[in-house]
């Protein structure tokens, strides 16, 4: 969470400009290829104030100024903040999980609903959105293989040095842990029913997740 939030917020405290009245607001969205929605309707979807959406937004198109963002551009933005690990393969599942629309390239009303979502969502909407990030074929379930490549992907963006002593199978421990806990029926796969239980009755669970998330 740290990190999204970061890629965009510091983009737009090194290149802070002056406020500008709301016609200059409105006049400067028109200027790109992909125009957001209106931040009314952005505000009424998300739990951002009109004030904070605008400052998002130009933090957003300094970086991308076509208005949104591909795979690629993601990937270098987000590895800049894990210079001590390969955060390539993490980056390409969170952007898919911001892609809602599989359509290869993330705009700005992609990004500011998710980072609603991890910043100021309910704990059900985190962990709903959490397991969407899980369940990397989108067939409604979680196996333990798509849990491996997250929890791994993961490990190897933190590297070596977050982690001097980690052992090549600590991630296969930490799965099998958690699936474990999460399977309830035993049938291979985790429901999101099942990932929602499990992780508001097992506090070892959920502080794991909030430890993952605030790579996000």
């Amino acid at each position: 969470m740290g990190a999204v939030m970061g890629t965009f917020s510091s983009l737009q405290t090194k290149q802070r400009r002056p406020s500008k009245d709301k016609i200059e607001d409105e006049l400067e969205m028109t200027m790109v290829c992909h125009r957001p929605e209106g931040l009314e309707q952005l505000e009424a979807q998300t739990n951002f104030t009109k004030r904070e959406l605008q400052v998002l937004y130009r933090g957003f198109k300094n970086e991308c100024p076509s208005g949104m963002v591909n795979e690629e551009t993601f990937k270098q933005i987000y590895a800049q903040f894990f210079p001590h690990g390969d955060a390539s393969t993490y980056a390409h599942y969170l952007f898919h999980a911001f892609d809602t629309t599989q359509t290869g390239s993330v705009k700005f009303e992609d990004f500011v609903t998710a980072l609603s979502i991890l910043l100021r969502g309910t704990v059900h909407e985190k962990l709903r959105w959490t397991f969407n990030l899980y369940d990397i074929n989108k067939d409604g379930y979680i196996n333990k293989e798509e849990m491996m490549d997250i929890v791994k992907a993961i490990y190897d963006m933190m590297g070596k040095y977050t982690y001097p002593v980690l052992k090549e199978d600590t991630p296969r421990q930490h799965v099998d842990v958690f699936f474990q806990k999460m399977d309830k029926n035993k049938d291979g796969i985790v429901t999101l029913d099942e990932f929602l239980e499990s992780c508001q009755e097992d506090d070892n669970i959920m502080r794991s997740l909030q430890l993952f998330q605030n790579v996000m």
